[in-house]
């Protein structure tokens, strides 16, 4: 295994090692910039970059026989640019299936371009998403946090002694999940980066899937989900304050999803319910690109609490994601909005059994049970199902709001201290 000086230890290493002991092809999938090659390659003997002329020839001149005198695990890295080598994988797998042979790592626009997805069956997908702060922290030995949370063990759940305040959250949320960037101390130097990120996004990544003609409305409609995060506009509102059709939306909804700059969280639909609004959720995936497109910085946040809220239901949501991946079970996301709104909860997740865990995402270190009243309503709804109810808040401390209801310092989901 290769080793990588600075490397910071990811949720998804142990998961990708013991995946690789059982199957004989992964796929690593996430956000360009989000360190999939740099934790691919440590659990690889060998490694191929097609982006390398000399390689990317020799691929194209011969999949198979290049595959099969690399010494393995084989690394492949933007196989997307020479897409045949993924008909070849499923050949060499096809032949013989014997485990831990070879991670693919590229684009995320890469399932548009394989054409009829040879790998079906052949190659396992794992999501490698940016830098959470438990990763940041040092602190990945620790269960997932939904594996707590549907364990029943809300009540539970502490916060260290240094739980971090509204500003900390905030610091955290611009800092970015980013290799590249989460550690730099300088904002200047941050805030470029990630100029220069959307830059490559909007007039390379998007425009290499041949949907986009015109990069500044593709800005425009980039600016506009960005000042609707972790909301459920009407779409044309969405659409008409960036000066685009529905058509051109709904192209750009899609090009933005499959480079993984955006994310839409479906609405949870149930049987007991009844009125229950079905749009989804709009993130982005990454919260420090509210910097370059709004051009918001720490004291605008404070000045804009609408803003602040969406900021922070973004943070949480981009520390939930790798929680997710790394969860015994195969945990959904979704968000529920009932009753025209009268109730409307924030994050809601399902287990496959069809138990629940349910979410509200608080811009305040001040909680009482009325910040709760979704939670119980939703409790006493589907009763057994309901395993926990979550008020995240900016504050110290962690306490009950009732029965299977908590109200927990957002820093919980990576920073926890011994159980009482």
């Amino acid at each position: 295994m290769k080793q990588h000086r600075d490397y910071l230890p990811r949720l998804t290493d142990r998961l990708l090692a013991s995946l690789l002991e059982e199957f004989p092809a992964l796929m690593v999938i996430g956000p360009r910039a989000a360190g999939k090659t740099t934790t691919a390659r440590r659990l690889c003997r060998t490694a191929l970059s097609a982006d390398r002329p000399e390689q990317a020839s020799a691929l194209r001149a011969g999949p198979d026989a290049v595959l099969a005198t690399m010494g393995k695990p084989l690394l492949i890295d933007e196989w997307q640019l020479v897409p045949d080598v993924l008909s070849a994988v499923k050949r060499a797998v096809d032949d013989d299936d014997s485990p831990g042979q070879f991670i693919l790592t590229g684009s995320a626009r890469s399932d548009a371009l394989a054409e009829g997805w040879p790998a079906t069956g052949r190659v396992i997908r794992v999501r490698h998403w940016g830098l959470s702060r438990r990763e940041l922290t040092g602190d990945i030995a620790a269960p997932s946090f939904f594996d707590l949370l549907f364990a029943g063990d809300a009540a539970s759940i502490r916060p260290s002694d240094s739980a971090p305040s509204l500003r900390d959250y905030i610091r955290f949320s611009l800092s970015s999940g980013f290799p590249a960037i989460a550690r730099t101390q300088s904002d200047a130097t941050r805030k470029r980066w990630l100029e220069s990120y959307v830059d490559q996004l909007i007039t390379r990544d998007a425009a290499l899937l041949g949907e986009v003609r015109d990069a500044a409305l593709l800005r425009r409609y980039f600016r506009a989900l960005a000042a609707n995060t972790a909301g459920i506009p009407e779409h044309k509102t969405v659409y008409d304050a960036a000066g685009i059709s529905r058509m051109t939306a709904l192209a750009y909804d899609a090009v933005l999803e499959l480079v993984m700059a955006t994310e839409q969280v479906p609405a949870w639909t149930s049987g007991h319910l009844g009125r229950i609004a079905h749009a989804p959720k709009r993130y982005l995936v990454e919260p420090a690109l509210l910097v370059p497109l709004l051009g918001v910085d720490e004291r605008a946040l404070l000045r804009d609490g609408d803003l602040l809220g969406r900021l922070l239901d973004t943070f949480v949501v981009a520390q939930l994601r790798p929680e997710l991946e790394v969860a015994e079970q195969s945990v959904r996301l979704y968000h529920l909005r009932h009753d025209g709104g009268r109730h409307e909860i924030d994050l809601l997740a399902e287990a496959p059994d069809g138990r629940v865990v349910a979410f509200e995402i608080k811009a305040s270190a001040t909680i009482d049970v009325h910040d709760a009243r979704h939670l119980a309503w939703l409790r006493d709804q589907l009763g057994d199902a309901f395993v926990a109810g979550v008020v995240f808040h900016t504050g110290p401390l962690a306490y009950s709001l009732g029965e299977r209801i908590v109200a927990l310092p957002i820093g919980c989901i990576w920073d926890r201290g011994p159980a009482t």
